[in-house]
């Protein structure tokens, strides 16, 4: 019998991989499952391709590139050589083993199979205990407006190289996505204890989970603790165009702004200790959140795994004053 799931982490990919790779350590195995973004899904090739789950699923099954945070270890490309010397489209690097992975889902997806239940079975093959749900089994497509035109996520952050300058963001078929029981059943246990937003990009990786209808609800009507790790640190991103993508938004690059973007879906905010600054405090005070300050920058497991404590430190505070609320109320 699967235990039960304590702990569901909202993720992009590498960034959100990394936090997901140290909760599952301080957490007892099975006791985390892992909501992934399926906006930057696309089919190249012929393909069905998931970067997002197939990293979260490579970092938790200790297979994935060290030096990248994506992609395997272990891997050859004697696949792309021959693309490239048959002229084909070679600007999305795909390794010998993984493109298994992807020809093995798109194999699976003509059959009828649902991707929930191909993730399912692929953590498993993988020997991975935390459950890896995808934010809906319906297609949604991350869609950004460039001063370079309309580009699918893959084609404006990997071909061009996230050089365009983006004016919005939208997501292709989110209207009509759904959760999947699988999540809403989750969000509905009595076992589970914190819901943790992991570091990746909130427009990029964590909005497209929230524009899938009914999802925010669900999550918010779970009433255990929401807890955001700012991908912050100064005015920087840990990882990836979160900035750039702030800045051409118009919107403030500081801590306080994802406290800001997250208002009414979050408790607390895990911060960098460089952003432990009075004037955030006070930004965040005003939101009604509580927060804590650590190194967020993952460059090791141990990194990683303070992380993750301080995430989980923060949601177990927080459980105990709502349940002490409660019990007074």
């Amino acid at each position: 019998m699967r235990p039960a799931t304590k702990v569901l982490a909202l993720s992009g990919g590498v960034g959100g991989a990394k936090l997901a790779l140290g909760l599952s350590r301080r957490l007892c195995a099975g006791e985390l499952a892992v909501l992934v973004n399926t906006g930057d899904d696309f089919t190249h090739l012929g393909l069905r391709i998931c970067p997002d789950l197939d990293t979260v699923l490579y970092t938790l099954a200790g297979v994935v590139h060290p030096g990248q945070g994506w992609g395997r270890a272990d891997e050859s490309f004697g696949f792309m050589d021959e693309l490239r010397r048959q002229g084909g489209p070679d600007w999305f690097l795909l390794g010998d083993r993984d493109l298994v992975l992807h020809v093995e889902r798109t194999r699976r997806l003509a059959e009828g199979e649902r991707l929930t239940q191909i993730m399912s079975d692929l953590a498993t093959r993988f020997g991975v205990a935390t459950r890896l749900l995808p934010m809906s089994d319906t297609p949604v497509s991350t869609l950004l407006d460039t001063d370079a035109g309309a580009l699918e996520f893959q084609h404006y952050f990997v071909r061009l190289r996230a050089m365009p300058k983006v004016q919005r963001l939208h997501y292709a078929g989110a209207a009509h996505a759904r959760p999947t029981d699988e999540v809403l059943d989750l969000l509905r246990s009595p076992a589970l204890e914190a819901i943790i937003l992991c570091p990746s990009n909130p427009y990029l990786s964590i909005d497209p989970i929230l524009a899938v209808p009914g999802l925010r609800m669900a999550l918010r009507a779970a009433r255990v603790p929401v807890v955001a790790v700012s991908p912050l640190i100064g005015e920087r991103a840990i990882k990836g165009p979160t900035t750039k993508i702030m800045q051409e938004l118009g919107v403030d690059r500081r801590a306080a702004a994802i406290a800001r973007h997250y208002t009414q879906l979050i408790d607390g905010l895990i911060i960098d200790e460089f952003d432990d600054l009075p004037e955030t405090r006070a930004v965040l005070a005003a939101y009604g959140l509580r927060w804590s300050a650590t190194r967020t920058l993952m460059r090791t497991l141990e990194d990683r795994e303070r992380v993750a404590s301080a995430a989980l430190d923060l949601a177990r505070l927080l459980r105990a004053e709502s349940t002490l609320r409660w019990s007074v109320g």
